[in-house]
C-alpha cells in the first residue's frame, strides 16, 4: 500500500519531529573537560609543591593529570598531555585531564598573561619528572638493577639490555607519591622528545565543530530554576519599588530582590525571559543634575589629558633629553599623539553560570579564568569556608580576559541561596555587551628629536592611564553593589603600563605613566592589556621618524636592534613577505581609486618575553576609505613550542581579533549607560574580511616557552597602520579605523 500523504502543516500540528544525527564515527560526545568518575578524587592533595596535586598514575597504567590553569580556546588539553606523557614516557591516548576544578585541581592562578604553558605547563612538567625519577628509583629496587641501567616505554620500565620489566601501574598503580616536585628533576633532553614540539590535533575540536562539544550553557542539574537578572535604566539607578502581580500570569515565575539586585526565577527559561520583560519596577532617578554620571564619550581623551595625576610612574630613564626642548642646528622635532578606545571582550556567546547553594557549601559552575579566585570570592560572599565552596570550570562562548563570567557566577550564587534550588544564570548579549568590565582608553603622546644623520637624539612617551586598585581580590561585581554586599571597591586593568618604551637602541629615552584616578566604565584586563595601544603608538612613531630621516622602516629598525632573536623575527617577516626596502610612503597615484601599501612592526612583549614580527599589505579605497587587509606575514619567537599548530592557531586568533578591534571596535556612552550593546553599533570583522595569513614560526627546543595567548595581538593595529601610510602618506592615530574616519584623513579634514 503507498504511504500516506500528509502535509507539511499537518505534521507539524501533530507535533512530529524529525532528528538527523551528523555524528562521526569515532567521536566521543563526552563533554571535553568532563573526566568520568572524576568525584572519586576528592579529598587529594592540592597544594602546589606536591606531586600528587598534580598527577595520578592508575593500575591499569593510564594518568589522571590535574592542572588548575584551564583550556580557554589554546590548546592547553593537549599541549598538558604533551608534556607528561613526554616526562613519562605515556602514550597520550592513555593520559586523562582535569581541569579548573578547585575540588581537585592545584592553585595555578588565573589562566591569563600567557602564562597557562610558561607556568602552569611547567609546573606540570617538573611534577612529571618528579614522578618519572621515583617511579625509576622504585624499579632499581624491583627489579635490581640501577637506573642509569633502565629505560621507559609507553608506561614500562625495563633494563636496556633486556630482561625483566614492571609497569608503573604495578609500581604505584592509585597509591599516592607522597613527594614534593623537585625543581632540580632532570627534564628529558630535546633530541629524545617524543610528543613536546609535535603537531597534534586538539582533543575538543571534533565534537565543537560537529555540535556534540557540552559548553557551561547546555548544563542542566535537576530541579534547576532559570533566572533572569532585571537591570536598573541607568548608571547609578537604586530600586525603589517592584509590582510582583505585573507577573501573576506566568506561572511559576517568581521575584527575588536583594535590595537594588533583582531578578526572577523560573523553572522554564522562556518564562523566565517572559516575566523579566513583563515586571514592573520603579527605580530612583540615574545621574543627578550635578552629577556627570558616566561622562561624555566625544571628550573622554580630553578628560584623561586635564584628569588629576595620582602619580607618576617612570618605566625607561636614560641620558639626556634637552634635545626635545633645546635642538641642536638640523635636529628636527617630532611629536604625536595616538589614542585606543574602550572596547569590550565581545565573547560571540553571552555570559552564563550554574550554581547550587546549600546551607554549608554551593557548588558553581563557570567560565572563569580564575576559578580558585572566584571560590575565594564566593566564599567571602556566602560567609562559607573557603573549602566549602566548589567551583568548577566549564567552557564558555570565549574569553579574552575577564568579561562577565564571574559576573553570571555571583548572580547564580546569591539566587539560588535566595531560591534552595540550583540556578542558571543567562545573560543576554545587550548585557554582555553593556555590563561587562571593558578595556580602558589609552593616550600616549610621544615627543622626538632627530638629528641632520637621521640618529634619535631623543625620545619622550607620556602615557595616561587609569590606575588600577592594588592587590584587588576581585572586579567589583554589579550583584554584591546592587545587594548591598562588602566588597572592596577599585579598578582592574592587567599591567598596562608594559611596552611604551621602544625596544630599540637609543641613547637619551624617558618614558612616564601618568596615572589617573577613575575611568567611566568598569574596567578589566583584555587580551595582551595595554600593549596593543601601547605598541600602536610607538611603532607607529617608530614609522613616523623612519619617513622623516627618509630610511626604509625594516632598515631603520635594524640599525637599532640588538636583540638578535629580534633581528631573527624581523628579518624572516621582511623576507617573507619579499619586502623592497624603500622609505614609506610611496609615491601615490592621485588618479588611483584604490591605494595599496604595506607595513612592519615588532615587539618584544613585555620586553622580556615573546618576540614578534608583523607585515601587513593593504589596499585603502580613496572613495569609501574602506581599508581591505589583504596579507598579513608573521613571525615569532616564543622558545619551546609544546604544539606548534595550537600556536600557529593562537597566532591566527590574535590577528584576527586584533584587526577587528583596530578596524571597528569603540564602546560608546551616554551619561546613563553604554548605548553600543549589540553587533550593529559594536560591529566586528566579519569573514570577507579576514586577510591571508602566513607564519613563521621559529622553535627553539632547548629554551623554556614564553606564551602565544597575547603577544601576536601587539603590533597588529600598528602594523596596519604603518601599511595605510605607506599607501595613502596619511597617519591614522585614533582607533578604530573607520571607513568615515579614514575618508576624512584622506580628504585633509
Amino acid at each position: 500500500m503507498a504511504p500516506e500523504m500528509i502535509s507539511r502543516r499537518t505534521f507539524l500540528v501533530a507535533g512530529g519531529v524529525l532528528i538527523v544525527d551528523l555524528g562521526l564515527d569515532g567521536i566521543s560526545r563526552a563533554p571535553a573537560q568532563t573526566v568520568p568518575g572524576a568525584d572519586r578524587f576528592l579529598g587529594k592533595p592540592l597544594a602546589p609543591d606536591a606531586v600528587d596535586s598534580f598527577l595520578a598514575v592508575h593500575a591499569d597504567g593510564s594518568v589522571t593529570v590535574f592542572t588548575g590553569k584551564v583550556d580557554i580556546g589554546t590548546g592547553g588539553r593537549i599541549a598538558m598531555r604533551q608534556i607528561v606523557g613526554e616526562e613519562l614516557d605515556v602514550p597520550l591516548e592513555r593520559i586523562a585531564l582535569i581541569e579548573g576544578d578547585t575540588a581537585l585541581t592545584p592553585n595555578q592562578g588565573a589562566t591569563a598573561g600567557s602564562y597557562g604553558i610558561a607556568r602552569g605547563g611547567m609546573q606540570l612538567r617538573q611534577a612529571a619528572a618528579t614522578a618519572r625519577q621515583a617511579l625509576l628509583a622504585q624499579a632499581a629496587q624491583r627489579l635490581n638493577r640501577p637506573t642509569g641501567d633502565l629505560q621507559v616505554a609507553d608506561g614500562v620500565v625495563n633494563a636496556k639490555d633486556g630482561g625483566a620489566s614492571v609497569s608503573y601501574g604495578d609500581l604505584i598503580g592509585d597509591r599516592a607519591f607522597n613527594l614534593k616536585v623537585d625543581a632540580k628533576a632532570p627534564l628529558k633532553a630535546p633530541e629524545r622528545f617524543r610528543f613536546i614540539g609535535k603537531r597534534l590535533h586538539r582533543p575538543d575540536v571534533p565534537a565543537k565543530v560537529t555540535g556534540h562539544h557540552r559548553y557551561l550553557h547546555d548544563l542542566t542539574l535537576p530541579g534547576m530554576l532559570h533566572a533572569r537578572v532585571i537591570r536598573p535604566p541607568a548608571h547609578g539607578a537604586r530600586l525603589v519599588s517592584v509590582d510582583d502581580s505585573s507577573i501573576a500570569g506566568i506561572g511559576g515565575a517568581r521575584v527575588v530582590r536583594i535590595q537594588s539586585f533583582l531578578a526572577v526565577v523560573a523553572e522554564r527559561e522562556w518564562d523566565a525571559v517572559r516575566a523579566a520583560r513583563a515586571l514592573q519596577t520603579t527605580w530612583s532617578a540615574g545621574p543627578g543634575v550635578n552629577d556627570p554620571g558616566l561622562g561624555d564619550h566625544a571628550t573622554q581623551f580630553d578628560a584623561m589629558r586635564t584628569s588629576r595625576v595620582v602619580r607618576d610612574q617612570e618605566i625607561a630613564r636614560r641620558g639626556d633629553l634637552s634635545a626635545l626642548s633645546a635642538p641642536a642646528p638640523a635636529t628636527r622635532t617630532l611629536a604625536a599623539s595616538y589614542w585606543w578606545p574602550i572596547q569590550t571582550h565581545g565573547s560571540i556567546g553571552p555570559s552564563c553560570s550554574v550554581a547550587d547553594v546549600r546551607a554549608d557549601r554551593a557548588t558553581v559552575w563557570s567560565a572563569s579564568q580564575n576559578v580558585h579566585g572566584f571560590q575565594a570570592t564566593c566564599a567571602r560572599m556566602l560567609g562559607l569556608e573557603r573549602d566549602r565552596v566548589r567551583v568548577i570550570y566549564m567552557d564558555g562562548a570565549g574569553s579574552y580576559g575577564p568579561n562577565g563570567a564571574d559576573d553570571a557566577a555571583a548572580e547564580a550564587v546569591l539566587l539560588s541561596r535566595a531560591a534552595g534550588r540550583p540556578v542558571r544564570v543567562q545573560w543576554s548579549r545587550q548585557e554582555e555587551h553593556g555590563l561587562d568590565p571593558k578595556g580602558p582608553a589609552q593616550l600616549l603622546e610621544l615627543r622626538a628629536a632627530v638629528g641632520a644623520d637621521g640618529e634619535v637624539a631623543a625620545w619622550e612617551t607620556q602615557a595616561w592611564l587609569p590606575l588600577a586598585t592594588a592587590n584587588l581580590p576581585n572586579i567589583p561585581l554589579l550583584s554584591l553593589d546592587a545587594a548591598g554586599i562588602a566588597q572592596t571597591p577599585g579598578r582592574s586593568t592587567g599591567l598596562i603600563y608594559q611596552n611604551i618604551d621602544p625596544p630599540y637602541t637609543m641613547p637619551n629615552v624617558s618614558a612616564v605613566v601618568h596615572w589617573i584616578p577613575d575611568a567611566p566604565l568598569r574596567t578589566s584586563a583584555i587580551r595582551a592589556p595595554g600593549k596593543i595601544a601601547n605598541s600602536f603608538a610607538v611603532e607607529s612613531f617608530v614609522d613616523e621618524i623612519a619617513a622623516l630621516a627618509g630610511v626604509d622602516p625594516v632598515e631603520f629598525r635594524l640599525r637599532r636592534l640588538t636583540n638578535p632573536r629580534g633581528v631573527e623575527v624581523l628579518r624572516r617577516t621582511a623576507a617573507r613577505m619579499g619586502w623592497q626596502t624603500r622609505p614609506s610612503p610611496r609615491p601615490v597615484d592621485s588618479s588611483a581609486a584604490v591605494l595599496t601599501g604595506r607595513g612592519i612592526a615588532y615587539v618584544h612583549y613585555k620586553h622580556e618575553e615573546t618576540l614578534v614580527a608583523m607585515g601587513m599589505e593593504v589596499a585603502v579605497e580613496r572613495a569609501t576609505g574602506r581599508i581591505r587587509v589583504t596579507r598579513v606575514v608573521c613571525a615569532q619567537d616564543c622558545g619551546l613550542m609544546i604544539n606548534p599548530e595550537c600556536v600557529q592557531s593562537q597566532l591566527e586568533g590574535n590577528i584576527i581579533q586584533t584587526l577587528s578591534r583596530a578596524l571597528h571596535e569603540e564602546v560608546v556612552y551616554d551619561r546613563d549607560r553604554v548605548t553600543t550593546v549589540d553587533w550593529a553599533t559594536y560591529p566586528i570583522l566579519t569573514f570577507p574580511e579576514v586577510p591571508a595569513l602566513e607564519f613563521e614560526l621559529i622553535q627553539r627546543l632547548d629554551q623554556p616557552p614564553l606564551g602565544a595567548g597575547e603577544a601576536a595581538s601587539t603590533p597588529v593595529a600598528a602594523a596596519l597602520a604603518n601599511a595605510v601610510f605607506d599607501a595613502t602618506g596619511v597617519r591614522l592615530r585614533t582607533v578604530p579605523f573607520r571607513a568615515e574616519r579614514v575618508k576624512a584623513a584622506l580628504a585633509g579634514r
